[in-house]
């Protein structure tokens, strides 16, 4: 779409209106809770005279973007979907949106999201869940018609995995072309997967946190959501970079994405974690696996297992890190300075008490005490310090296989496709994210990059991501793998049937126009 702009095939303003014609169509989705139609036109008006004078900022100027509602947006409503931020508007960008908008990319709005990015559903937050917009396309559909007999279809609509849920959302429906979530140990791999869209994980260090408000400062990593893998690498190339306001972030300048098409498949080792084959994966889902791994097999590639010891413990380390970071996070929000503030006035502590009973839903609240219990005196050493400990050994776990010659690793993003949201909601959140994270929070704690790439679709129609993960830092080479494996397997476009019109208007400049939602 970047190309037809630049050839006046369409204009910044008609590509905004029909993407902001998309995102009221597509309301029923809750994907977003804020729409900023007048700050994106504004943004088209000037993006397109800087076309028609010849003075494009690049690949991105003109392109709809979405942002989590987790990102500080200066003048825009950042809500984190909770009551402790509702009506909060930042007085400055985070780094991240700052350098998208320096691109010229227009701003569409801010995404849904679990409660302060805690869940794995996108179902948490103070706006009501996202609903996947695989529930409303025609592969599903059909498949639903052989088996269902008269049920409610409404009734049936599927979860989008979160806690980027909103983001994955916005990219899968065609509302915008890319979206920035969150990862902290999952929450951008997970909803790509069931979105069918490519969710990517950079490096830690690699991209500034800067004004993303945090959950877990040791392991949160702005994500990119994106409907291909060279989309991802084009904004992994404005993003990444040093920040001064983010001390983690690598100091050494960072060259442009661009990913080479891999032609001698003989010199990569792919590495499959036999810890990874759990009894809880759907057998379509290691079905995908095993395929993948042979389609690199079959093209010359070395394919070979290798072990992983400690990830047995990664989801308890995970949970006592997590919690804790949280725990000293979400001190911050005590009613004084932004933010809710309730209306008691006995004194400081019953402000407090209750400004945080109010702001704060049930799984934020079971995290901050979980997190303060293991960070008691008496509890210190048994919990968090050893936590810490195992994750140093996670972490090495990782440096021994990509040491032993392994260049990328493959395995499953989630458990099973995308499940309906009555099935979901059966469990508690606590049980979902350590069900739903199993693959991917040990990345998190690593600092690894790694990208979700949809392969297939489920026997229900559903798509299917699968995971690569590579070695700290080399994510080009991460994501030139990725693009390879993409563009072998062909998965098939989202066909929303409903939206038919609107979206074959948006895409008759883009390459998949010839199969988009025919």
């Amino acid at each position: 779409v970047s190309a037809a702009l630049k050839q006046g095939r369409v204009t910044p303003t008609e590509l905004c209106q029909r993407c902001l014609s998309l995102i009221k169509k597509t309301k029923f989705l809750n994907a977003y809770i804020t729409v900023s139609e007048e700050v994106a036109l504004k943004q088209a008006e000037e993006s397109e005279k800087r076309y028609k004078k010849g003075h494009s900022l690049g690949d991105l100027d003109g392109i709809p973007v979405a942002v989590k509602d987790n990102f500080s947006t200066a003048g825009i409503e950042t809500t984190c979907a909770s009551n402790m931020l509702k009506g909060y508007v930042p007085p400055y960008n985070a780094t991240v949106v700052q350098k998208l908008l320096d691109q010229g990319a227009l701003l569409m709005g801010k995404t849904n999201l679990d409660e302060f990015a805690m869940g794995s559903g996108s179902t948490d937050g103070i706006f009501g869940p996202v609903k996947n917009p695989w529930s409303y396309s025609k592969q599903y559909k059909e498949k639903r018609k052989q088996k269902s007999h008269g049920e409610n279809e409404d009734s049936h609509w599927l979860i989008t995995g979160g806690s980027s849920g909103g983001s994955a959302a916005a990219v899968s429906a065609f509302t915008c072309f890319a979206a920035l979530g969150s990862d902290t140990g999952g929450s951008t791999r997970n909803p790509a997967a069931h979105c069918g869209v490519v969710g990517l994980k950079p490096s830690y260090g690699l991209v500034s946190r800067h004004g993303l408000i945090p959950l877990v400062n040791s392991m949160d990593v702005p994500g990119i959501l994106t409907r291909c893998v060279d989309d991802a690498a084009i904004v992994l190339g404005i993003l990444a970079g040093h920040d001064p306001k983010d001390s983690t972030t690598i100091q050494d300048p960072v060259k442009p994405f661009t990913l080479p098409n891999l032609t001698d498949m003989s010199k990569l080792c792919i590495g499959i974690p036999k810890e990874y084959l759990t009894p809880e994966l759907s057998s379509e889902v290691q079905s995908l696996w095993s395929k993948a791994a042979n389609l690199f097999e079959s093209e010359g590639a070395k394919v070979i297992e290798v072990s992983l010891p400690h990830t047995s413990y990664s989801i308890v380390c995970y949970h006592v890190l997590c919690t804790s970071e949280v725990a000293s996070n979400m001190a911050r929000f005590d009613g004084l300075e932004y933010g809710h503030r309730c209306d008691i006035d006995v004194s400081t502590e019953a402000m407090y008490a209750a400004t945080r009973r109010e702001g704060f839903n049930d799984v934020v609240r079971g995290r901050i005490l979980s997190g303060n219990f293991f960070l008691l005196k008496e509890n210190y050493e048994n919990y968090f310090v050893k936590a810490q400990k195992v994750r140093r050994l996670i972490a090495r776990d990782f440096v021994n296989v990509f040491n032993s010659g392994v260049d990328v690793l493959l395995t499953p993003t989630t458990l099973s496709e995308a499940v309906p949201h009555t099935e979901f909601i059966r469990e508690d959140n606590r049980t979902r994210s350590a069900q739903d994270d199993l693959f991917t929070q040990a990345v998190n704690m690593a600092g690894l990059p790694a990208v979700s790439v949809p392969m297939a679709l489920s026997s229900q129609g559903l798509p299917i991501g699968l995971q690569f993960i590579g070695r700290a830092f080399c994510d080009q080479q991460l994501l030139t793998v990725a693009k390879w494996f993409e563009k072998q397997v062909q998965f098939p476009v989202i066909q929303l049937q409903e939206l038919m019109d609107d979206c074959s208007s948006v895409f008759e400049n883009e390459k998949l126009a010839s199969v988009s939602l025919k």
